[in-house]
């Protein structure tokens, strides 16, 4: 898998962290599980969690805004290979009435190649479906980096990068760069999931893809496309589902030339007036995170370079006017989380802040809402953390 684009993994750092602060989650990582982790808030307010060890997904719930986790419940009761790095890790979605989903990526023999892998729980966390692999396609190929959504309808929605259409291109002789979009749902709480339907080809073989869920219900994707001769820009598409179809356009318009996966997918939050708030990474002129407002078919509107280099893997949260930005910023000290807020939809920032330190290897960070508060969730080598934005947030 190519790097690129001028960032050094958090993996290459692996020292001791530093002392959290009062808001920090205590939740050890004994034995040194990966930092793939996802967080999520369920309707009732309760934090939930879920990473993988040792052939398991694990999904752990924190009453009490992390500082302490029930015991781990294994959401495979059989253990498998599992994917669980920071663009490829196990994702978290709650339904409507107590439902808990689960989604990852399975590795397969073939380097690169995967299955998407879902399971459900009925009864609020207690018990777990047997794991099913969400699309039809049983090729050993590329299907891998899940994103995971439940819309205003409480379909389940899941997305993945797909290489069915690399391989017949080259099976004919003919040119395909990168991978192809394809997504499927369920309407019967994860039961069964429809035959998957391609979004789009040519997309970056190995960005996370962003959802979101728009003000009616519908859940959008934001994901690096392939344009012209390897340019890395971004699509965004709002997700058709039963005969609705779906049309992907592009939405940054960067020209970011690169023979090679960044590594380095996108976020996207929807507020309730509709703007849809994003950030990138892309490197044209030198490592940078962007913020801007899609305007699909269009250059983004209101851009802002928010971080240079020794910055990664941004999230963008927004309620109402107030939109919230989170990156991990490295230096030879360690990294920092990083805090942007605007107050006015996004017309302007305030200066950066740091919300915490570790000079041990981390994961991406999570914006969280939770009952109009917002929080970060940041996973490092030596523990979970959730970090409120503002210190009156508990």
């Amino acid at each position: 898998m190519h790097r690129a684009g001028g960032f050094v993994f958090a993996a290459l750092l692996a020292l001791v962290a530093l002392p959290a602060t009062a808001h920090d989650a205590a939740m050890s990582k004994e034995g040194g599980a990966p930092l793939g982790a996802s967080a999520a808030f369920d309707p009732q307010g309760h934090l939930w969690m879920v990473d993988a060890k040792d052939g398991h997904v694990w999904l752990r719930r924190s009453d009490d805004l992390g500082r302490h986790f029930a015991e781990p419940i294994a959401v495979n009761a059989d253990a498998e290979p599992i994917y669980a790095e920071g663009e490829n890790r196990p994702k978290l979605a709650f339904g409507p009435d107590g439902e808990v989903y689960v989604s990852w990526s399975q590795p397969r023999a073939q380097p690169y190649t995967g299955f998407v892998r879902f399971a459900r729980s009925l009864d609020g966390g207690a018990h777990f479906s047997a794991p099913l692999t969400v699309h039809h396609d049983a090729a050993e190929i590329t299907h891998r980096f899940d994103a995971l959504a439940v819309d205003g309808h409480g379909r389940v929605v899941v997305a993945w990068i797909d290489k069915r259409d690399l391989n017949a291109a080259k099976d004919a002789g003919q040119p395909y760069l990168g991978a192809a979009v394809y997504y499927s749902w369920s309407d019967d709480r994860g039961a069964h999931f429809a035959p998957e339907r391609k979004l789009a080809d040519q997309s970056c073989e190995c960005c996370r893809i962003a959802l979101a869920q728009t003000p009616d219900g519908n859940i959008a994707a934001f994901f690096r496309a392939i344009y012209d001769d390897n340019v890395r820009d971004h699509a965004y598409a709002v997700l058709g589902l039963g005969a609705n179809p779906s049309s992907a356009e592009r939405a940054t318009f960067s020209n970011w030339q690169i023979a090679g996966c960044p590594h380095h997918g996108p976020g996207l939050a929807i507020s309730h007036d509709g703007v849809r708030h994003a950030v990138w990474y892309e490197a044209s002129q030198g490592p940078a995170l962007w913020y801007g407002q899609l305007d699909p078919g269009h250059p983004a509107k209101r851009t802002l370079q928010f971080a240079s280099a020794g910055a990664s893997h941004a999230d963008v949260a927004a309620q109402d006017r107030h939109v919230w930005l989170v990156w991990n910023q490295m230096d030879a000290k360690g990294y920092t989380l990083m805090l942007r807020e605007s107050l006015d939809g996004g017309a302007n920032f305030q200066p950066p802040r740091a919300l915490a330190e570790s000079v041990a290897a981390v994961g991406s960070p999570q914006l969280l809402m939770r009952q109009g508060k917002t929080y970060v969730a940041w996973n490092t080598t030596t523990g979970f953390r959730l970090l409120p934005t503002n210190e009156e947030a508990p």
